[in-house]
């Protein structure tokens, strides 16, 4: 029982510790805000790039490429937007909340805390199988979430755009060269390796400072039930999780799957809810409250799956 809970405390703790730090250099002001913004985009453009393309280019697709994880994963994603949408259409009227609240539900930050967990739990050269994922779940997230915002503003879903965007973003960029180099067996000199092994190393500490960095306690008091309702959407990971483990998922495919529906709302939620009309006051306050209740959700569910046995 100790030996578990000493797994959980180390799974959860790091990731706090960083995002302490940055909310530290945000009270020291040692970064202007329009400085995190650019800081932001860099970790975006550049390091996830290289964290997605190192961590693929240096796996054995062999062992790592697993149909039915990345079925389970991408169905259960889906359902959860669908049936949280349903859910929300009925008990929510405005469609300006309706887009906000159902992104709260099914979009998680599987990359930017989901994958350091995993990280701490089984370490750094066991990473294959949860950036494999990526690249399946966030086009998921990404398109599903421009359907349900602009449906909700009126808008038009046109797919040939949105698919464009989802080839330029950096995570899915990284994929695809990082796969295109280790079929085609392009060799790269150590020389190269060394420097991109670098800044996939540092990807997961500088989003975690900035995540940390950019936190922003907004007024709730406007939507305290619609807020409530959105936190409220842990019953999520516990339903997808209780079936993950049903259908015989274990070890690091059970804890991605952990990753991916028990990690608090995505801040690209946010962005994407300002951008698109939607209540990004409500957003914004979905990630804040769900990431400040991680903290004891996230240590509760690896505690749990490690005293079950289930890795």
């Amino acid at each position: 029982m100790v030996s578990n809970l000493i797994v959980a405390i180390c799974a959860v703790i790091p990731l706090f510790f960083l995002m302490l730090v940055g909310f530290a250099v945000k009270k020291m002001r040692l970064l202007t805000e329009l400085e995190l913004a650019h800081v932001n985009r860099m970790v975006f453009k550049i390091f996830f790039f290289f964290m997605m393309f190192y961590n693929i280019y240096t796996t054995d697709l062999a062992e790592t490429f697993r149909p039915h994880l990345m079925l389970f994963g991408a169905v259960g994603v889906l359902a959860s937007a669908l049936i949280g949408g349903i859910i929300i259409c009925l008990i929510e009227k405005s469609n300006k909340r309706r887009g906000a609240m159902i992104q709260a539900i099914f979009r998680s930050n599987f990359v930017i805390m989901g994958i350091p967990i995993i990280s701490n739990i089984f370490g750094d050269d066991q990473l294959a199988i949860p950036t494999m994922m990526i690249a399946i779940i966030v086009p998921i997230y990404n398109i599903v979430s421009v359907f349900i915002l602009e449906t909700f503003r009126g808008g038009h879903f046109y797919l040939p755009t949105i698919l464009l965007g989802v080839l330029k973003n950096p995570m899915i960029l990284g994929a695809i060269f990082g796969t295109l180099f280790l079929v085609l067996g392009i060799p790269l000199p150590k020389v190269i390796l060394k420097p991109i092994s670098q800044l996939a190393a540092a990807t997961t500490p500088m989003a975690l400072i900035v995540l940390g960095a950019s936190f922003k306690a907004g007024s709730y008091h406007e939507h305290l039930p619609q807020l409530v309702g959105c936190v409220l959407g842990i019953i999520v990971p516990t339903i997808m999780l209780s079936l993950a483990i049903f259908l015989g998922f274990r070890g690091i495919e059970l804890v991605t799957l952990m990753a991916i529906f028990a990690t608090p709302c995505a801040v690209a939620g946010y962005a994407m809810a300002q951008q698109m009309g939607s209540d990004a006051d409500l957003a914004g306050n979905c990630v804040v409250y769900t990431t400040g209740l991680s903290c004891f959700t996230i240590f509760g569910w690896v505690f749990v799956l490690k005293t079950l046995g289930m890795f």
